[in-house]
């Protein structure tokens, strides 16, 4: 089976390196389906049933004499009081690996009992969407006509792509509802969640931007600490990241606040009413694909250089680039996101005025500029410019050092 197939090996050797390994993603990412079919010899249960959920909870260590290891445990997030039985079951048994494979959509909630009861105990590893090379392993052809808006405006979730007869509106229609009800609830108390979806539509209107809460508060009628609560719950769930400035001494004043992506582009593009083809003639045109490009440098980066470094740049003068990968010491790739085929020879100047920024203060020691486009191959023009197929990210952050 092919989904999720470059994530398996990584699953396989945390799980022989540690007692525990908690694998954390939003719903529908495809973590159960996968645990189940990599880890075939734990006994599986799922604390989606409140009544597990509360046998957990309330008596923990009857739970794990009843379940015991080797064991997978799913949605282990609705019983944090089980995570310092599951400190005592490991302790007692240090040098067995693999015996508590852990599953759960709530990030936050998870690292938390993580830095409480389990550090030094267990791996942690985030399930993002599908990657775009592991769609081309569903037999997609990303030569055919509208294969760049197909993949915008479906997103990454595993079963779209496995059945490809399920029509991706309902499926995101039916996604909000179930992810509103079931994991915000748990997270915050909601007045009104109509009040949320609109939260969530304004937010996806800013995907790609930096982050302004008092505005984004005001335009729904909230106020700014709610406003951050709910951004916070939306990181929580694994729904939105927020990608963080360069910051260095570079001698301009440098824009602090973070920038705005969310985890899916079919989500996002469902919450912003775009259909496939209204996708090229739209304003919000630019976002989704910057927003795509974001979504596959950072699942190539966490699972194969997590010690490399993602950034924007921006600065008080408009100088910007989307994204700076930064590798081994100062080496950096000044990078943009453009939804065209062919781009403009001046393409680079935005760039390469960026580059000359950081050399000057010292920041970067090597540059290459980038521009990952809508096209299906790449090529160079000149040393250090290059033109990225967005269809190859993988292979070309690979390259020099990657795996």
């Amino acid at each position: 089976m092919w989904l999720h197939r470059e994530i398996e090996p990584k699953l396989k050797s945390l799980s022989q390196a540690f007692p525990a390994l908690i694998v954390t993603g939003a719903r529908q990412t495809g973590k159960t389906s996968l645990l189940r079919r990599l880890f075939t010899h734990h006994d599986y249960v799922s604390l989606d049933l409140r009544s597990l959920a509360e046998e957990a909870e309330e008596s923990p260590r009857t739970f794990l004499e009843t379940h015991a290891p080797p064991v997978l445990i799913d949605e282990v997030q609705y019983a944090p009081a089980i995570f310092r039985h599951l400190k005592v079951a490991i302790d007692a048994d240090r040098e067995a690996k693999g015996q508590f494979i852990l599953a759960g959509s709530q990030k936050f909630t998870l690292m938390k009992e993580v830095s409480d009861s389990l550090a030094g105990r267990c791996a942690v590893l985030s399930l993002p969407g599908l990657s775009i090379r592991e769609i081309r392993g569903s037999s997609w052809d990303p030569h055919r006509a509208g294969a760049h808006t197909e993949l915008v405006v479906r997103g990454g979730f595993p079963e779209l792509w496995a059945d490809r007869s399920i029509p991706s509106r309902e499926f995101y229609q039916s996604y909000l509802a179930t992810y509103i009800e079931r994991d915000l609830r748990q997270v915050l108390r909601i007045g009104s969640l109509r009040d949320f979806e609109r939260f969530l539509r304004a937010c996806a209107a800013r995907s790609s931007q930096t982050l302004n809460k008092s505005g984004l508060a005001r335009d729904v009628g909230i106020s700014p600490t709610t406003a951050g609560e709910w951004i916070s719950a939306l990181e929580a769930s694994n729904q939105i990241s927020l990608l963080e400035p360069f910051f260095a001494n570079v001698g301009k004043r440098l824009v602090k606040a973070p920038k705005l992506y969310f985890n899916d582009t079919g989500l996002l593009a469902f919450l912003l009413g775009m259909s496939a083809e209204a996708l090229g003639s739209s304003p919000l045109t630019g976002p989704l694909w910057e927003n795509l490009v974001f979504t596959e440098i950072s699942k190539w980066l966490s699972l194969h250089r997590p010690e490399w470094t993602l950034w924007f740049y921006r600065d008080q003068e408009q100088r910007e680039a989307d994204f700076l990968v930064q590798g081994p010491g100062h080496r950096v790739r000044v990078l943009d996101a453009k939804w065209s085929e062919t781009p403009r020879s001046d393409a680079f100047t935005a760039l390469e005025g960026v580059a000359e920024i950081l050399s000057r203060a010292g920041a970067i020691t090597e540059t290459e500029l980038t521009l990952i486009v809508r096209s299906t191959s790449s090529h160079r023009r000149g040393e250090r410019r290059r033109i990225v197929s967005a269809f190859e990210i993988d292979a070309y952050l690979g390259e020099q050092g990657g795996s």
